[in-house]
């Protein structure tokens, strides 16, 4: 079996990877990655310490506006399709590298496998959430981390070739979760002590587009007092650099960390506030507090079970929420037991027989 898979941002290396290592045990596989992320920080850290081979190509289609970046995708993804001819293209989570992806093997005929599938915000102002939509609706087998997916999936009229696998982020969590505990010193080059601070992630367009929006945001965590570790992604930076924000004596801002340092501060973090939704899935796997800047959730298994708050960027809402919110003794076992890679491996054998 030959598989084409498609990345572009860093949360879907991370999920390629748990794949990945047991896809190729038996099978053969061409990685394409479409540069959506290039920053190094964003991009070859991960593909360094998830021990993923070098993509096969890369399109370096860099930054650009939604229209552009997926149109440059489209037009270099075909003779790339064309040339290897996959038995399956398989594609990850809701970004424009995922749409491009699904577009193209459709379009050539090329079975299409998507992981997350059936993901859910009910916010068609979200770029992610078209994305999510159109590929699920091109895709042959859907794979989906739990019932709430399936759900979504057949309320779309989408039935067939719909499974539950597991989410392969905790495939990934397993895996590499003792690595960080073993490898991270960021905690002590950071000077920080478990459980006495926050972290923070913002980087979604609804929060840094809008220069106010995201002003607004930084100057309630100025307000919290605590300790608020904030890695920064490129996008968020360039805005708070152009707006001359000075961030209170409280918020670190650092550059982006690698999986396994992110993946040791999510677990010794006090609460976590973010609006990404792989950082949601994390926090509620190491058992931290999350509070979801956004006004919506396509995990809201994690909601549901009392752990992750969605507070959206209205400032009295996020600091009584990082104030008071504690989430209850239960943690139920969510998004599988870890073997979602096998599953979705064994699937894709089926389905070729």
């Amino acid at each position: 079996m030959r598989i084409l898979t498609v990345v572009g941002a860093r949360p879907q290396f991370v999920k390629a990877a748990a794949v990945s290592r047991i896809l190729r045990e038996k099978h053969a596989e061409v990685i394409l990655h479409t540069g959506q992320h290039y920053d190094e920080r964003m991009s070859e850290v991960f593909f360094q310490e998830l021990d993923i081979p070098e993509p096969d190509y890369n399109l370096e289609v860099g930054s650009a506006g939604h229209s552009v970046q997926t149109g440059e995708m489209l037009i270099r993804m075909e003779p790339i399709f064309e040339r290897e001819k996959p038995d399956w293209v398989l594609v990850y989570g809701d970004t424009n590298s995922t749409l491009a992806g699904a577009l193209v093997a459709s379009k050539l005929h090329i079975p299409v496998a998507h992981v997350e599938a059936g993901l859910r915000s009910f916010n068609r102002e979200m770029p992610e959430e078209i994305n999510r939509v159109l590929t699920d609706h091109v895709s042959d087998l859907l794979f989906c981390p739990a019932q709430k997916a399936v759900d979504n999936l057949k309320l779309e009229g989408v039935t067939s070739g719909v499974y539950i696998v597991g989410d392969v982020m905790y495939d990934a969590v397993l895996r590499h979760s003792k690595r960080a505990e073993k490898k991270s010193t960021i905690l002590n080059s950071l000077k920080l002590r478990s459980k006495l601070f926050l972290l923070a992630t913002v980087h979604r367009a609804s929060n840094v587009d809008d220069t106010n929006t995201l002003l607004n945001i930084l100057e309630t965590f100025s307000m919290l007092g605590e300790t608020i570790l904030f890695p920064v992604h490129p996008r968020t930076r360039k805005v708070i650099q152009m707006a001359g924000f000075t961030p209170g004596a409280n918020i670190r801002l650092i550059e982006p960390v690698g999986y396994l340092d992110m993946l040791w501060l999510e677990k010794n973090a006090r609460m976590i506030l973010t609006d990404s939704g792989g950082v949601q899935k994390e926090a509620y796997w190491f058992g931290t507090p999350c509070v979801t800047l956004r006004e919506e959730t396509e995990w809201v298994e994690t909601v549901d079970a009392g752990w992750n708050v969605v507070v959206g960027t209205e400032r009295e809402r996020i600091l009584n929420a990082v104030r008071m919110f504690t989430p209850p003794i239960s943690h139920p076992n969510l998004f599988g037991d870890g073997t979602a890679s096998q599953n979705i491996v064994r699937l894709l054998e089926n389905e070729r027989k």
